[in-house]
């Protein structure tokens, strides 16, 4: 492998990591902030950490866009249709995943209606709204990272094992660590 091509593909894997942190991190910060029932009243003391996460969470958008971009010339040297459609999936992720971020944004103000009603109301639509902006994005990403994944699988260009030995990594700690929740043994506690 040349050195460029080689540079590519590290920063396309670092992408991908980067993207996971940068999320991972904004959606930790933002639902410290309002995962309580009555978190408006505090969102005035904590509006720094809910915009910090919002930002990340829209700092994301650049790395994926950037991601896809570098992605798609290589994908698309062994399967035009799916380089496309991987690259659509992932604007429409982006997309939504901004849609989100921007909701959070709009509970900032609301800090200053903590005890109306319709302000609570509001603020819990708004956490709904990125809520299901990501599960919609990441929906159709992975709509999109199936066919990906084929083609991936199809041409070998990474080695295949890879997704088994996360899986085997993962896996086994995440089950030491947190384990299943109880639903799984069919209780309720």
């Amino acid at each position: 492998m040349t050195g460029h091509r080689m540079t590519v593909s590290r920063v396309i894997g670092a992408l991908f990591l980067c993207g996971f942190l940068l999320y991972g991190v904004g959606s930790v910060l933002v639902t410290s902030v309002t995962g309580g029932s009555n978190f408006l009243s505090t969102i005035s003391a904590n509006k720094t950490i809910l915009i910090l996460g919002a930002f990340l969470i829209l700092l994301n958008t650049a790395v994926d866009v950037g991601k896809a971009v570098l992605f798609f010339p290589i994908l698309e040297k062994h399967g035009k249709r799916t380089a496309l459609g991987y690259l659509a999936t992932m604007i429409v992720e982006v997309v939504f995943l901004s849609l989100g971020a921007l909701a959070l944004l709009m509970i900032v103000p609301l800090g200053q209606h903590a005890a109306e009603g319709w302000a609570k109301s509001l603020g819990s639509l708004l956490v709904q709204s990125n809520t299901m902006a990501y599960q919609i994005g990441e929906a159709v990403l992975g709509f999109g990272a199936l066919f990906l994944c084929a083609l991936l699988f199809r041409t070998g260009l990474p080695p295949l094992t890879i997704p088994g030995f996360f899986f085997e990594l993962v896996l086994p700690f995440w089950l030491i660590i947190k384990g299943f929740r109880p639903e799984a043994y069919g209780q309720d506690a």
